[in-house]
This record gives C-alpha cells, sequence and structure tokens, in this order.
C-alpha cells in the first residue's frame, strides 16, 4: 500500500535528495500544492502570485518507512521558525509547510510539531504550518531530479543558500 506524503521546505531542488534513497521510499516528485490558479508553471509561483509553495511530494510504503520519519527527515532540512521562506529563497512560496493527506498525519505532524517546540532546540517559536493537502501540480521536467541531473549547479546553489550551514549547526549534534 502506498501512501503519500507532501511537505514543503523552501526551494524544492534542495528537498528532494534527503528523501530520495531510502528503503520504502518509491518516488520523489517537485512540484507546487495550496494555491488558487489551476495549473501553475514556476514562473507563476515563482513570482508568488498563484499562491501555491513549491513541494516534493513523496510516495511511500509506510510498512517500511512511516510518516513519522518523514517527519523528522523534513524537519531537519529546514528552519522551522523561519515564516518568510528558506534560506537564500524569500517569499510566500518558498515558506516551509506540511501538507497533511488525511486526519491521521494531521495528527501525527502536529504531535511533532509539539514535540519539536518542546525539545527547546530553537528559541524562537516554530511557525511551520500544517495544513490539509490539496491538488499536487508536477514540476516541470527540468525540475525533477535536479541533483541528479544538474549536479555542479545544484551543489553551487545549495551552497550559496545558508542551508547547510544552517543544518549543521542546529541539526547535527
Amino acid at each position: 500500500m502506498i501512501e503519500k506524503a507532501t511537505f514543503a521546505g523552501g526551494c524544492f531542488w534542495c528537498m528532494v535528495k534527503p528523501f530520495d534513497s531510502w528503503d520504502g521510499i518509491h518516488k520523489v516528485t517537485s512540484g507546487y500544492m495550496g494555491g488558487h490558479l489551476e495549473n501553475p508553471t514556476y514562473e507563476d509561483v515563482k513570482k508568488g502570485n498563484s499562491g501555491h509553495l513549491e513541494v516534493v511530494e513523496i510516495q511511500f510504503d509506510p510498512t517500511i518507512f512511516s510518516y513519522d520519519q518523514l517527519l523528522e527527515i523534513f524537519w531537519q532540512q529546514i528552519d522551522p521558525t523561519d515564516g518568510g521562506g528558506q534560506f537564500q529563497d524569500r517569499g510566500e512560496s518558498y515558506t516551509s509547510a506540511i501538507f497533511a493527506h488525511s486526519e491521521e498525519q494531521k495528527i501525527q505532524a502536529e504531535k511533532s510539531k509539539e514535540l519539536l517546540a518542546a525539545s527547546g532546540k530553537f528559541s524562537k517559536p516554530i511557525l511551520t504550518p500544517i495544513r490539509e493537502a490539496k491538488v499536487f501540480y508536477e514540476a516541470e521536467d527540468y525540475h525533477q531530479d535536479y541533483y541528479k541531473k544538474s549536479p555542479k549547479h545544484y551543489k553551487e546553489d545549495r551552497a550559496q543558500s545558508g542551508r547547510d550551514e544552517f543544518l549543521s549547526k542546529n541539526w547535527n549534534e
């Protein structure tokens, strides 16, 4: 039985690789969710006109890799205290969010958020919202598996973003 999980963590290029190579993960797809425009393009989303966030949709087998494990990986890819975007990518389309596909996912996501807030890891509030999953629009082909297709540019962009420094400082214990 395959389930879906959808996470927004800023630039979707940086959100694919952390989920991509685990047993039980069948597919990680870059795309858009949460907006009002049907069939948005990358340009629509980037301009902020569509209301969509850049997301990754993960198809997974929960008997092999649990939703809680996905949540743990998700939190460790973002700055959950930043409500204005993620790292160098600013604006609504680059904000973080968990899109729950079921009531069970919503409950699990809320619990993981509460545990993170109570952990004392961050001195600022956890701002990442938990939202109801809506229609997923797959991003254009050139965005799919970008870290594999354009490894040099991916590494350069990621290095410039400040993401890795933040993750190293806040998540590697």
